[in-house]
């Protein structure tokens, strides 16, 4: 045996745990960003289940729903972002990355504007469509004309998280999240309790805090730019052949998370049929599911951030090594999950609302959000490969097929087994978001070779 090989077999272990480190330095910051999330969701919900009455906690619910569908919806803000930014930073490329973010940036605001125009439709439309009682309908239209102000600087935070989470730079990612997050904590205590303005000031912290977040992103873009590149090019900006590809990969993802939102919206709107109760309920539940989504999010996000460099370096091997230790991590995060669920999820809904009839029919529904995350966890980290990979349409057809699947099954489980069915039926469609996402993984690996995207 040579010399040279017999120096490389101590270290030929130290691989794995290099990208362990690597996969856990990235992520442990991006989970605690994306926990800071649902931690605001809980504190809104928590401040509206105090109210007197089920239906502002339902209110605040369809609401939420309802910037779901706005913001979410342009989530591919975000996702397209990163996929482009992680690819541009992994080829050394830096002035196709500045670019690929001042046309984010250009797309957030304009679609904003939009937003801010088209308000009154779009409220009174979607709000009728998830049903509701009267009382929760007149709560949720005051929740939602006091939050939509700030659409365009929120759907432009999207764009600066995709460039922080893109690059790298995840402990800035953390830090603006909690900033944005802490604002708003402290404004919806103050607009609610000390300036007594109710669901408008749920509304209103939430604008808040979208408003100041982006004053910090803006200063963390400009003190993160790389120094030396030539002038923005308008002709490069509005590149034809960059801009086809940034509509493609937009249209795929919006088109994705639409499925998505939609599958959520009809759970909110089965579950609204069968009364207040179960509707805050549900809600309560989906606080859990948020919870976790964002917490296995940051592997995913890692997995993104890793992923898309190793395409745009053309490293097949670290591309293999970022979905093996992303995923082994994952797993472990879901398990953590549904142990803490398991075991405090009485102890969680007892501090989200004071309802005795809403407290007992969440724990009677709680075993469903247990297992949730188990069922849910190749989903969120394939969600993450693909993205970086920026294979859009797979995640689009994939989740097109998922959303069938729940639709299909989703009315007749709820008619033979009432709202268990209902849950039932979004854990079989969580269960085939992985599925289905699994069966394009190989033929994504072995086209790894030589391509960079």
């Amino acid at each position: 045996m040579s010399e040279a090989a017999s120096a490389a077999e101590p270290t030929a272990p130290a691989l794995p745990v290099r990208w362990h480190r690597r996969v856990l330095a990235l992520a442990f910051p991006i989970v605690l960003a994306n926990l800071t999330q649902p931690i605001l969701g809980a504190v809104d919900t928590a401040v509206a289940g105090h109210l007197d009455g089920a239906s502002y906690l339902g209110g605040v619910a369809l609401g939420g729903l309802f910037f779901n569908f706005v913001f979410w919806g342009f989530g591919f803000l975000r996702m397209g972002t990163t996929g482009l930014v992680a690819q541009a930073h992994g080829a050394g490329e830096h002035a196709a990355l500045r670019d690929n973010v001042v046309r984010a940036l250009f797309l957030a605001v304009a679609i904003g504007a939009a937003v801010l125009a088209l308000q009154v439709p779009l409220i009174d439309y979607a709000l009728r469509a998830l049903g509701g009682s009267d009382a929760v309908q007149h709560n949720a239209r005051i929740y939602c004309h006091a939050r939509i102000w700030a659409a365009p600087l929120a759907l432009g935070n999207y764009v600066v998280l995709g460039w922080l989470l893109g690059t790298q730079r995840v402990r800035l990612a953390l830090l603006s999240q909690v900033f944005i997050n802490g604002v708003n904590i402290v404004a919806v205590f103050l607009y609610v309790h000390a300036f007594d303005w109710g669901v408008a000031g749920i509304g209103a912290a939430t604008s808040t805090a979208d408003a100041l977040g982006f004053v910090l992103g803006a200063a963390l873009l400009w003190h993160g730019r790389t120094r030396g590149l030539p002038a923005l090019n308008r002709h490069a900006l509005f590149d034809a052949a960059a801009l086809r590809r940034l509509i493609a990969l937009n249209r795929d993802i919006f088109l994705r998370t639409l499925c998505l939102l939609l599958s959520f919206g009809w759970f909110a709107h089965l579950g609204a049929k069968q009364g207040d109760a179960t509707l805050a309920a549900n809600a309560l539940l989906l606080n859990f599911q948020t919870f976790m989504a964002y917490g296995l999010d940051g592997f995913a996000h890692a997995a993104e951030a890793l992923v898309g460099a190793a395409i745009g370096a053309r490293d097949r091997h670290a591309f293999v090594q970022a979905i093996k230790v992303t995923a082994l991590w994952s797993a472990l995060g879901a398990l953590g999950f549904t142990l803490v669920y398991a075991g405090t999820g009485s102890w969680i809904v007892e501090r989200l609302t004071d309802q005795a009839s809403v407290r007992a029919t969440a724990d009677l529904y709680l075993p469903w959000a247990a297992l949730s995350p188990l069922v849910s966890v190749g989903g969120y980290l394939l969600d993450g490969v693909f993205i970086g990979a920026t294979r859009t349409r797979e995640l689009m057809t994939s989740m097109i097929v998922s959303f069938a699947i729940f639709v299909g099954a989703s009315w007749p489980l709820l008619m033979l087994y009432g709202n268990h069915g209902l849950w039932a039926a979004i854990l079989v469609f969580m269960a085939a978001r992985g599925v289905t996402l699994a069966c394009h993984l190989p033929r994504l690996v072995g086209g790894m070779g030589g391509e960079s995207a």
